[in-house]
């Protein structure tokens, strides 16, 4: 199955994971919608990818600007091949901080964000009777532990989600995949907050033993590629991605 001239809406686009995705299909013929709240970066990286790149900001917590993202893809190219849910956030802190904020946040970008992706393309997927939507979700979402709560919800929630997708559309020819990575070098540590958190992650992503506790955004986009890169009887419901030394 190949990747040429399939269309790929991303949203988490500008940076680390999502961004490596793009790189990754693109360089192999896809077109790639990209989609994320930072301008300047997606424009950098539509430039560095070429002519099978363009790009729309979109905050996934506003419906109507994924809905504009979409919609993009399709008065562009005419479809939508795949969706890619990547966009996420992952404060952590125990619940007895009652940062309420912070779990608000959470919901909005890491269920609602998703929930608003599936909403805005399934009419697309539907009229084609053909689709693949995939979601960032997290070995988070199979194990839980402290001071991560309300992120592990949330990615139990997006595993419920997608499940629930695929035995709703399996018969309108859409699949879903959740590809769930374990610690990964990207920008989603800086929105961890919690101090004794931080300085935890920041031994494992920053000592010695870094190279077998840390993955690479283009070891994640690899395994993007795999569930893409499949003929449409085959469906890859899950991929868990974790560095080879980590423990959980």
């Amino acid at each position: 199955m190949s990747i040429e001239n399939k269309v790929v809406v991303i949203t988490g686009a500008s940076s680390g994971i999502g961004a490596a995705t793009a790189r990754l299909l693109a360089s192999q013929g896809a077109k790639v919608v990209l989609g994320a709240r930072r301008e300047e970066r997606l424009a950098d990286l539509a430039q560095e990818i070429g002519a099978n790149a363009i790009y729309r900001v979109t905050d996934v917590t506003q419906r109507e600007e994924v809905h504009a993202l979409i919609q993009l893809a399709v008065e562009t190219y005419g479809r939508v091949d795949v969706l890619y849910n990547n966009a996420g956030t992952m404060p952590q802190g125990n619940l007895s901080e009652r940062d309420y904020a912070k779990w608000q946040m959470m919901l909005d970008v890491n269920v609602m964000g998703v929930l608003n992706g599936i909403g805005e393309v399934l009419p697309v997927m539907q009229a084609q009777h053909d689709g693949l939507i995939i979601t960032t979700d997290s070995v988070a979402g199979h194990v839980v532990y402290p001071a991560s709560a309300v992120y592990n919800g949330t990615k139990y929630a997006v595993r419920a989600i997608m499940e629930g997708l695929r035995q709703e559309e399996k018969d309108h020819g859409i699949r879903s995949t959740i590809v769930s990575p374990g610690a990964v070098r990207t920008e989603l540590l800086k929105t961890v907050g919690n101090l004794e958190v931080k300085q935890g992650l920041d031994e494992i992503f920053n000592g010695e033993n870094s190279r077998q506790t840390v993955l690479d955004p283009e070891d994640v986009a690899n395994a993007v590629r795999f569930a893409i890169d499949q003929p449409k009887h085959v469906a890859i419901s899950e991929v868990l991605v974790r560095p080879a030394g980590q423990i959980v």
